[in-house]
């Protein structure tokens, strides 16, 4: 099995720059088409943007809350 390193606290301030960038990027974009990112979506944009998550796992993560929130009801 594959070890996997998590980047929490190995990320430069570059790069945690350059992932806020992005993400505040998307925000704009969806906010121009009238959507306000839910406070779940926030908490993972965060963890992706400290290093928590990679991008795999972020793209991964809003899937999986999207599918759940359309299915709710």
């Amino acid at each position: 099995m594959k070890d996997t390193v998590r980047t929490e606290h190995l990320l430069s301030e570059e790069e945690k720059a350059r992932r806020k960038a992005s993400i505040d990027f998307a925000r704009r974009s969806v906010k121009y088409e009238g959507v306000i990112l839910g406070d779940e979506i926030e908490a993972l944009n965060e963890k992706y943007i400290n290093g928590v998550l990679t991008l795999k796992e972020h793209t991964q993560a809003g899937l999986e809350l999207l599918k759940r929130n359309n299915t709710d009801g």
